[in-house]
């Protein structure tokens, strides 16, 4: 699984300790921290006064068990405004208990009471006039619960300890995009992304609606492979199961308008729409990045033709870079992570490949993906156009702690331990935690 999304190694040569993530969704908790201090909450304890009326009502979004952009379009309906009303600044995971941050435009506290869903809340805080975006969020702090682990107390605390040793010398973890970024259960968002980039939507439709899953619920899985077998839209649009919403969005326009891919794709929000092609920009990179440690080149000592990016006093990174002509352009060929970095692109038509052996290693993968950088203006659905960035190699760990290793709550036989710690934006948990578990098998781990 993890290959097919890109990641081939680890960063680390300790032995994981094992074990099961998500056993519960209270054993994954996450909460979004914003660059301005701003830090979302399981549990409140404030009752701010709301004052100060600024266009945009800012609140923290806490919830169980649900997908972000479902959640949104849930308390759209309740409120009974249009989702564009609605900013969030991250995706958080769905098997998860998490707080983020939401801003409401031209709505009251008074409205909020509204809302009545099930493991969903919704908390004014303050009036801002300021928008929320991805640019907003600094990073998440997490709380994670591994459980079923079956080595000793003394084992689990060495390779806990080694793995965060090797992590510490290294400046941080690799900086994978993680499999959430691609649908764990189902692993088909880059798939479809590639399809829309090289224009092929029929084929990014039957990707999307029909290639079933082995992991995925019996019912879903056998929906979909009908569909794959016999393609007709319409039948399909009364037996997929009602769980599956944006497939039945896509289904339905397709029974009336059959043919038109793209008008089914545009029944989707835009946000998901994107995320298909980001996800093939995250397997790109993790494709990178993977050759990269495959073949022993350093991720924190420069290589002619590297980028490197300039980070900000956040540890986020800022819009400067550079490319090395000359090992003379970095005095200290060790970087620090606190003031720059290495990094790779994220294939987009305005981003260059590296330069020097890095740069080699993004073109074979691309020819061998028969994409181009110019592919990412995907002429078939222009607004879902990607310029591209560079993305750090990788990813600092702040405020990491081992909060006890104890006996499992499930089963006493095996044990348990959680670790707390703090990624900035656009880093993943999962990736963190995978060097610490070397799961064996992903899915059955929980990620």
């Amino acid at each position: 699984m993890e290959r097919d999304i890109g990641i081939e190694v680890y960063a680390t040569k300790t032995h994981g300790i094992g074990g099961v993530i998500r056993s519960f969704p209270e054993d994954f908790v996450v909460e979004e921290i914003l660059v301005d201090g701003s830090y979302a909450r399981i549990t409140s304890i404030e009752t701010p006064q709301i004052a100060n009326r600024g266009r945009y009502l800012r609140c923290v979004l806490v919830k169980r068990s649900w997908d972000t952009l479902l959640a949104v379009k849930k308390i759209a309906g309740q409120l009974g405004i249009s989702q564009e009303r609605i900013q969030i600044a991250g995706i958080k995971d769905a098997k998860a208990v998490t707080a983020q941050h939401i801003a409401i435009s031209r709505l009251t506290p008074e409205q909020l009471q509204r809302i009545k869903i099930k493991d969903i809340a919704v908390l004014p805080k303050r009036y801002s006039n300021e928008i929320l975006s991805s640019n907003s969020l600094l990073g998440n702090r997490f709380q994670i619960t591994i459980r079923a682990i079956k080595h000793s107390t003394s084992t689990v605390q060495k390779r806990v300890q080694n793995v965060f040793e090797e992590l510490s010398a290294l400046g941080g973890m690799s900086n994978f995009f993680g499999h959430q970024r691609f649908g764990t259960i189902r692993s088909i968002t880059h798939h479809v992304g590639k399809a829309l980039v090289l224009g092929n939507l029929e084929e990014a439709t039957l990707t999307f609606l029909a290639k079933p899953s082995p992991h995925e619920h019996l019912e879903s899985k056998e929906a979909r492979q009908r569909l794959e077998d016999e393609q007709n839209w319409k039948e399909a649009s009364q037996y997929f199961p009602r769980n599956l919403h944006y497939e039945r969005l896509m289904l339905k326009h397709l029974s009336m308008r059959k043919g038109d891919y793209a008008g089914a794709f545009r029944k989707l929000p835009i946000k998901l729409r994107k995320l298909f092609i980001q996800a093939y920009q995250s397997y790109l990179f993790n494709k990178f990045l993977s050759q990269r440690l495959k073949e022993g080149i350093s991720l924190n000592e420069p290589q002619i033709g590297d980028y490197i990016v300039r980070l900000g006093g956040q540890g986020l990174p800022t819009g400067e870079f550079t490319q090395l002509t000359s090992l003379a352009n970095v005095i200290d060929p060790r970087l620090s992570i606190d003031r720059i970095c290495l990094a790779i692109p994220l294939i987009g038509y305005r981003q260059s490949l590296s330069g020097g052996v890095q740069g080699e290693i993004e073109s074979k993968i691309l020819e061998t993906e028969l994409v181009t950088p110019q592919n990412f203006l995907v002429s078939c659905m222009p607004e879902l156009r990607a310029a591209g960035e560079l993305r750090p190699v990788i990813a600092r760990v702040a405020d990491f702690s081992v909060n006890g290793i104890s006996d499992n709550s499930v089963d006493v036989t095996k044990l348990e331990v959680t670790l707390s710690f703090m990624l900035n934006r656009s880093s993943y948990a999962t990736v963190l935690l995978r060097e610490f578990m070397k799961p064996k098998n992903p899915i059955k781990a929980g990620f």
